[in-house]
């Protein structure tokens, strides 16, 4: 139904006396149509019945009729009318979400664009690195050509030029015998013969000669170690690129006191955690650890990412990651993934293992002094990560994740004071 037909319906359906949609309409002897309420409640009866439009009158009360045709037509006016609201009303609510999805495509939109562009600039900061590291590998290699060919060079010229000396004195001597051969005088000549008999002393140059210095596997040699090289900074790159990332989604994760075993001291700022000597009267609640000197962040994560970062600097005992929050608390507990535990740890002083259930033995290069771990919900990842060498620790992929995850803390016992530094969470890109 159009706009136009709308508006005529309106006028048909308003009773012109109280301006308002037809309720039981009905019809006077003059072709006037009001609702049955009004007509009753206001005839003016002074003088007779009057119309209120056209101010016919009426000596008799009027006989009225109730006009089935409007009343239907009404009622079937007001229920497409309520149906165009409902319409209306689903249009708008479709309009609604329409311009909500339109904004959250609006800052998808913006996300992957800072995604790229941040993507781009690692690309260009690693491959300008790697060019750079290029340019020195040929660098290099020109020099040390350059070098075999001063060298040789100069070996060349310093035969040149005793060769060039030897000519020199050779020729000075067979002046000397010419002019000694045209002499008249045979007392001098006689006298000088001996001493020009002989040719002055030279090198015998039979077997000497210039070799060209061989640059026989320098070509190779020089590739083979800017492989080496650049695989090395490549690595190192990439991890250092993969940390920034990760640490973009830093939590200010703080140690929840009703899960710390009552061994624990826990700093006020809840921030640091070390193993005491003395068993603190704590209630047993169902979240605290009963057996183990454990103790869980307050912070949790069910979907997206997370990154925290740990000092463990001056420790020879400690147990870092994730738990599940459903794991068990009492009692003994066996650290892997299929119990909820997502964990590396230090022990000894330089044994690090992967307790994944049976424990993988780590080759470290360096003794981390600060730990950060990183959790990705939906792609099943818990990585840890050297934060100062910025080299990857350890990965566990694949996990099915389904309940909460939470940071998860063990200081180890203090051994007599040898492990009494505590684990101290780290704000990130800051020195502790």
């Amino acid at each position: 139904m159009s706009s136009a037909s709308c508006l005529l319906y309106d006028d048909q359906f308003v009773c012109s006396f109280c301006l308002g949609m037809f309720t039981d309409p009905v019809t006077t002897s003059c072709g006037h149509n009001f609702c049955e309420e009004c007509i009753n409640e206001h005839w003016d009866i002074a003088d007779g019945y009057k119309c209120f439009l056209c101010n016919k009158m009426f000596w008799t009360t009027p006989e009225l009729k109730i006009n089935t045709f409007i009343r239907e037509m009404v009622a079937q006016f007001k229920h497409e009318a309520q149906h165009r609201m409902k319409t209306e009303d689903k249009i708008q609510q479709m309009i609604q979400k329409r311009r909500l999805k339109i904004e959250q495509m609006k800052k998808s939109v913006k996300m992957i664009k800072v995604a790229a562009d941040r993507q781009k600039a690692e690309g260009v900061q690693i491959f300008t690195a790697l060019k750079e590291s290029v340019e020195r590998g040929l660098d290099q290699l020109i020099k040390e050509i350059e070098d075999k060919q001063k060298t040789t060079e100069k070996q060349a010229e310093g035969f040149i030029k005793d060769l060039e000396q030897e000519v020199a004195e050779l020729m000075m001597r067979s002046s000397e015998v010419k002019q000694l051969s045209r002499s008249e005088d045979h007392l001098h000549l006689l006298q000088s013969s001996s001493s020009l008999k002989a040719a002055p002393p030279t090198k015998d140059w039979t077997e000497v000669s210039i070799r060209p210095p061989s640059y026989e596997g320098t070509l190779m040699r020089a590739v083979t170690q800017l492989e080496e090289k650049l695989s090395k900074d490549m690595k190192k790159l990439l991890s250092e690129a993969e940390l920034k990332r990760v640490q973009q989604y830093a939590v200010d994760v703080t140690l929840d006191p009703d899960t710390a075993h009552p061994h624990l001291i826990l700093s006020d700022d809840g921030k640091q955690v070390h193993c005491g000597d003395v068993m603190k009267n704590l209630p047993d609640n169902p979240e605290r650890f009963s057996k183990y000197g454990l103790v869980l962040g307050k912070q949790s994560v069910s979907s997206g990412r997370l990154y925290f970062q740990v000092q463990v600097k001056g420790k020879t005992e400690w147990d870092l990651g994730v738990a599940r929050e459903s794991i068990n608390r009492k009692g003994s507990i066996t650290v892997k993934p299929q119990n909820g535990f997502w964990t590396i740890c230090l022990r000894n002083g330089n044994e690090y293992d992967a307790n994944a259930g049976p424990p993988v033995r780590l080759s470290l290069w360096s003794h981390p002094e600060k730990v950060g771990v990183f959790v990705d919900y939906e792609e099943g990842l818990v990585s840890f990560h050297d934060v100062d060498t910025a080299a990857l620790i350890y990965s566990f992929t694949g996990c099915h994740f389904n309940d909460k995850l939470y940071p998860y803390f063990s200081p180890s016992p203090n051994y007599g004071g040898k492990n009494s530094a505590p684990l101290i969470i780290c704000p990130v890109n800051q020195t502790v």
